[in-house]
């Protein structure tokens, strides 16, 4: 090598070491990259059609007008049910996402790390369902029967309970694991004899002809709003200012039920009748958004299920998630006034 190629090379090894250490000295920062970015932040949040203020709060855009102020992002992501709300939760894929009470629960017990940081509603959302004419009136006909229910969600657990009015478990029936939608779906092609159904599906199911054969209010666990332990550490500001959404939202859908039934209508691609039906005659959402002890005294009941199921290892640890899922204090300093609705 000649003495300008060794200068030549030289001189490159120190130009690529002195690039190198700017890009440290600067954060990393890389093309497309701004140190200016580094305040911003972004949030990830679920929206489904078994939640309606979810769905009142995409449709209005005040969460994300509100966050803006914080220099803060919002991505919604859609749920089909509890448990892929809870998948994504404790995947890292959402930050807040909205469950049953039973299945928040459940995931606490098996060792997600969630809080439920507001109480949305306290919903009749699942009964039990089956064909216009069929033999199966009453909770003891499903014995030797299909039943399809999605597991890890409130309508499983409304199952589980139902059948033990009739002094029956799950080892008398057969049930297949279906999301919500393909349970209907099972249902009308003749694969399952019955349904755990879950609204606004099972309304949409009622007003097709469906037939809901058995009903229970108490068995159905409360709307929960739930949150990952690593985001209320980090971003606690932006935890409170998404639970007073959801209170501002709450309101605005009490006081404008038609016009929630409408977004619900559009949003789940069901007739406004159905809608309407939901939001009004199965959807409590006139309730104390404080996770307390009306939760606890539900999910008290449930919580042993799980072990008898095998669902969870063994009771304490259902009552360990009991003692240390609910983190009330977001909904107990709750300010709706500080989200902007106008």
């Amino acid at each position: 090598m000649s003495a300008k190629s060794r200068t030549n090379s030289v001189r490159n090894v120190v130009a690529g070491v002195l690039s190198l250490a700017l890009v440290v000295l600067t954060g990393g920062c890389v093309a497309g990259e701004s140190s200016a970015d580094e305040g911003a932040s972004t949030v990830t949040i679920d929206f489904a059609t078994y939640n309606p203020i979810s769905l009142v709060l995409k449709e209005k855009g005040w969460l994300e007008d509100a966050l803006a102020d914080q220099d803060v992002t919002l991505e919604w992501v859609q749920s089909a049910g509890s448990n892929k709300a809870n998948e994504a939760l404790r995947s890292g894929a959402i930050q807040v996402g909205s469950t049953a009470g039973s299945a928040a629960l459940l995931a606490r017990s098996n060792g997600s790390p969630i809080k439920t940081i507001d109480i949305y509603s306290q919903p009749e959302w699942s009964a039990l369902v089956t064909n216009a004419g069929s033999p199966i009136a009453s909770v003891a006909d499903l014995k030797g029967k299909q039943v399809a229910a999605t597991k890890g969600t409130d309508p499983y657990f409304f199952l589980v309970q139902a059948l033990a009015t009739a002094g029956l478990t799950t080892s008398d029936v057969t049930v297949q694991n279906l999301q919500h939608a393909d349970g209907w779906a099972a249902l009308q092609n003749g694969s399952v004899d019955a349904w755990a159904g879950l609204d606004p599906i099972m309304g949409n199911a009622e007003a097709s002809g469906a037939t809901l054969f058995y009903r229970n209010v108490d068995f159905n666990s409360y709307g929960f709003l739930n949150a990952t332990e690593d985001f209320l550490e980090s971003q606690p500001e932006v935890a409170q200012t998404i639970v007073n959404a959801y209170e501002a939202g709450r309101a605005w859908a009490l006081a404008n039920p038609e016009e929630t039934a409408q977004i619900l209508a559009d949003a789940a691609g069901i007739d406004l009748a159905v809608a309407t039906t939901v939001i009004n005659d199965r959807s409590n959402l006139d309730v104390d958004p404080v996770p307390g002890d009306a939760q606890i005294g539900v999910l008290d009941k449930i919580g042993p299920t799980f072990v008898e199921l095998g669902d969870v290892t063994d009771q304490g640890k259902v009552d360990d998630a009991l003692d240390s899922l609910l983190e009330p204090k977001y909904a107990e300093e709750a300010d709706p006034s500080a989200v902007s609705t106008g």
